[in-house]
């Protein structure tokens, strides 16, 4: 008696986007039949229980065989073996980059290492995402940073040309490489609450200003030649130390921030900055002239949490009229005649302030 054999024959590789999403999501053969069952497939084309399994099983094998070159897009095109349309093949290359940022979340605080990927279990558990997935976004960050390790230039950009990536999921990976490469620390229990967009916001924006290629760096000229912006630059943190001279007008900051501030928040606020600028500013202050120090700068966001965002909560500041008072605080800082005495003391005030008002904001509304 002759063995039953399913056979499918075609050029084009077909992908049905349903099974692929499953898939990629970590779903196993037996799973994803349950749930296109669930969703009504059998009737939708009166198929049978049979013809659906054997159905997804061969769109398995062909993701399986597909992942090989999904690690490194760009020979996707090049692939004859399996000839993909245009829109497929970026809808493929997306998806499977795609990731939760609970998971991702989970994996920043942590080494990109062999032992880190064995422990995904607790983060399966702890985020509901089937393990299979886990491990999928895990592989897909370190290949990424591996990747772009090495690399010059924008990280948005060099993800974009070896994993074909859509902008807004390049720019979440480059957040992610920026923060693994300068070891911040994110697992401190001070800083479950936060999320990884808060991470996102906050990195992102420290790419833009505060680094080699920033738009405020005079040498942003040079470019990819030797420069990107995963790199602090240096010369910034270093001038930041010279913040300590704004410790010595503290009082003269405070009446002219007071002085702006009143009638653009409500009084009892007006109150609690004058009682309370010294922790408020200090906080601030201090944070910028310890940011040339790698170890604190790894602690950048436990810093931040502690010194300015856990007092601002315990006042109960609205996020609005924190934004306010932080602004206020950043011009009246601008104002001082130190800083009208010395141009490059202004302006590093300015880049810094401009970025960690966003920080403090966006780590405070959560």
């Amino acid at each position: 008696m002759l063995p039953e054999v399913d056979i499918f024959v075609g050029n084009y590789t077909l992908i049905d986007q349903d099974v692929y999403e499953l898939w990629v999501q970590g779903y196993s053969v037996g799973e994803t039949v349950s749930v296109l069952q669930q969703r009504g497939e059998l009737e939708t084309w009166g198929a049978t229980l049979e013809l659906l399994a054997s159905d997804t099983a061969d769109h398995y094998r062909t993701f399986g065989m597909l992942e090989k070159l999904l690690l490194t897009p760009t020979k996707l095109a090049e692939e004859w073996t399996f000839q993909l349309e245009p829109a497929i093949q970026k809808m493929v290359i997306e998806k499977y980059y795609e990731f939760d940022d609970i998971v991702i979340r989970e994996i920043i605080g942590k080494k990109l290492s062999g032992r880190t990927r064995k422990d995904l279990d607790d983060v399966s558990e702890k985020t509901g995402v089937l393990l299979r997935s886990c491990r999928r976004q895990f592989d897909n960050v370190k290949r990424i940073y591996k990747q772009l390790d090495e690399m010059n230039g924008l990280v948005v950009a060099n993800i974009q040309s070896i994993f074909l990536l859509p902008t807004v999921l390049a720019k979440k990976y480059a957040a992610i490489v920026f923060i693994v490469n300068n070891r911040f620390e994110t697992s401190k229990r001070k800083l479950n609450y936060l999320t990884f967009e808060d991470f996102n916001v906050c990195a992102s924006l420290m790419m833009t200003t505060w680094t080699t290629v920033g738009p405020l760096n005079p040498s942003t000229n040079l470019g990819s030649y030797g420069r990107d912006d995963t790199d602090f630059d240096r010369d910034f943190l270093i001038e930041l130390r010279d913040f300590k001279l704004l410790l010595d007008r503290e009082k003269e900051h405070r009446n002219v921030t007071l002085s702006h501030l009143r009638g653009k928040i409500p009084d009892r606020m007006c109150s609690e900055v004058e009682n309370n600028f010294k922790v408020y500013s200090r906080g601030i202050i201090n944070i910028g002239c310890s940011l040339n120090n790698s170890r604190d700068m790894r602690d950048f966001f436990v810093d931040t949490v502690e010194k300015v965002v856990d007092p601002c909560r315990q006042s109960r500041w609205k996020v609005t009229e924190l934004e306010v008072f932080l602004q206020v605080y950043t011009d009246a800082g601008s104002a001082l005649d130190i800083m009208a005495s010395n141009h490059t003391l202004r302006m590093t005030w300015q880049r810094y302030m401009n970025t960690m008002r966003v920080c403090v904001c966006q780590l405070y509304h959560s």
